[in-house]
């Protein structure tokens, strides 16, 4: 840790990543994702699209604003600010999602995307906290030790929603019935731990506003905090402009939006494929993947000290591998046992290369910038999120259902990053990232 970073700090940063978990199992994985497609939907022929157009607008909302809360919460010391509201948001949305039917389709998709885009933001101004945390030579340990504490969280989530579930079974009840409550406690979690993980999180503003005044290509308007709201694509096109000698960020980004995409795939419609394809129950989903978080948080735990030692870009090079490797037993197995195998290698996959990910970027961010660095990889992330999903459900819905092949083509953005990924030089990159 820096000087002056206390422990405490570092865990309730991590209990950050911790509340977030919960939502994206529950939410956008193992639950309602079937739950929409399934009930919701109707299962109709356009619903597993939908799903993915809904999931989708929520990463297209927040990366038109992404640009202007990075630039302002470097300047004004916002990070903590924008967290504190975006978990307030996530949490009321998710929770009125509970009375939400049927009968009620819209009202579920703007709920949804709602509270996805609130997510989005406290997922990139949680990571945006890294480098003011970890040391240079510590931020894949760091990173994995929130990422795999995030999945803890996940598992907490999934956990209480499995033991409501099989107690409302055992009394006949049906899925209207019990994935409401699972809402609930989704959104009680992430409000519960949240809120007070930022009372302990102190924010140490760095010196963005100062770079920002003495940048000859910032507009006057930059410096002012106010301004700083408005034109997101005009401050997104000047964060780019100022990554111009940071060569190997730039394509490191680029590498995050290639196999991002893959993975948004996996967490957003793991659920359906496995009820749509694979003929599993809702109660066997939901284990699934609480036995995936238990492997995500092992690889995203272990793996970040193995990322400090052999160096970040070989350790994202070694999870695309596998992410591949992975594609192909979905893809190819006929049997539960081979997609347990393949799920059990995403989990492993997940935690690690989310983890590699993010402190990489922290290692090629100039000091005093993590807002305005990370707000453009939240725009990669969020890019990615369109991408994949969005190319899933479009094959599902022209190949009349043909889940397989989609997610077989999916699997080509893993073997694309694979390649940007070997035009990068991290020493090179953090050097510029001093100079800068």
């Amino acid at each position: 840790m820096r000087d002056g970073v206390a422990p405490r700090e570092v865990l309730a940063w991590a209990f950050l990543d911790f509340a977030n978990s919960g939502y994206t199992t529950v939410v956008l994985t193992a639950v309602y994702s079937a739950y929409f497609v399934g009930v919701i939907a109707g299962a109709a022929s356009w619903a597993t699209l939908l799903w993915t157009l809904t999931v989708s607008g929520a990463s297209f909302l927040t990366m038109l604003i992404l640009p202007s809360l990075g630039l302002w919460a470097d300047q004004a010391g916002g990070k903590r600010a924008i967290i504190f509201w975006a978990s307030l948001l996530c949490g009321a949305a998710t929770a009125a999602l509970a009375w939400v039917d049927a009968n009620a389709l819209w009202l579920a998709v703007s709920l949804v995307a709602l509270s996805s885009l609130a997510f989005n933001l406290c997922e990139t101004f949680t990571a945006a906290f890294l480098r003011e945390l970890a040391r240079p030579h510590a931020y894949g340990r760091v990173s994995g030790w929130g990422w795999s504490f995030g999945y803890l969280g996940g598992m907490l989530t999934l956990g209480l929603s499995i033991a409501w579930v099989l107690h409302a079974k055992a009394l006949g009840e049906s899925a209207t019935q019990f994935v409401p409550v699972t809402l609930w406690i989704v959104a009680i979690v992430y409000v519960a731990v949240s809120l007070p993980a930022l009372a302990v999180l102190k924010e140490r503003q760095g010196l963005a506003s100062k770079d920002l005044l003495d940048d000859p290509q910032a507009p006057a308007s930059a410096a002012n905090g106010a301004d700083a709201w408005s034109g997101g694509w005009l401050r997104l096109r000047l964060s780019w402009q100022r990554t111009e000698s940071l060569v190997d960020l730039r394509q490191l980004l680029v590498c995050c939006v290639a196999y991002h995409a893959g993975i948004s795939v996996v967490i957003t419609l793991a659920a359906v494929y496995a009820e749509q394809v694979m003929g599993f129950e809702p109660t066997d989903t939901m284990i699934l993947v609480f036995l995936v978080n238990i492997a995500a948080a092992l690889g995203a735990f272990f793996f970040g000290r193995f990322q400090d030692r052999m160096g970040g870009r070989l350790a994202l090079a070694i999870t695309l591998v596998s992410w591949i490797v992975m594609v192909i037993v979905a893809v190819l197995g006929q049997s539960r046992e081979s997609f347990w195998l393949a799920a059990t290698l995403a989990g492993l996959n997940m935690g690690s290369s989310q983890s590699a990910g993010r402190a990489m970027v922290a290692q090629l961010a100039p000091m005093g910038r993590q807002s305005e660095i990370f707000a453009l990889w939240g725009f990669a992330l969020r890019l990615s999120a369109i991408l994949g999903p969005v190319l899933y459900g479009l094959l599902v819905w022209m190949s009349d259902g043909q889940q397989r092949l989609a997610l077989a083509f999916v699997g080509l953005f893993f073997v694309l990053s694979l390649w940007i990924l070997s035009k990068i030089n991290l020493q090179r990159g953090m050097q510029a990232a001093r100079v800068a």
